[in-house]
């Protein structure tokens, strides 16, 4: 006798869930039974998000380490740019020379 394969919930399922009960709109048992799932797991997604909540008020350190990141890079395009200049200027003070060395 084989089960029935395990369903899966998407994640905007989840939240709308979540969002009736918290708010109150349905209460844990009335959407287990309207969506055939045990009510245990509906209060393991509504214990998730709400340990979750403050990060959506905080700066994750997924975001600061980006910003880090592009710190670092727009300081080296600044680093390259300027070495780019001084090698423009070496090259054109060299190509000068150059000629007037085949001049003489």
């Amino acid at each position: 006798m084989q089960g029935q394969p395990k369903r899966k919930f998407s994640a905007e399922f989840k939240a709308r869930i979540v969002l009736d009960v918290v708010s109150g709109r349905s209460s844990v048992a009335a959407l287990a039974r309207r969506y055939r799932i045990k009510d245990k797991l509906i209060y393991e997604w509504r214990d998730q998000a709400l340990a979750r909540l403050p990060q959506v008020f905080s700066r994750t350190t997924e975001v600061t380490a980006h910003e880090q990141r592009i710190a670092e890079l727009e300081q080296l395009i600044g680093q390259l740019t300027i070495e780019k200049e001084a090698l423009k200027k070496a090259s054109l003070w060299l190509s000068r020379l150059s000629r007037s060395n085949d001049n003489s």
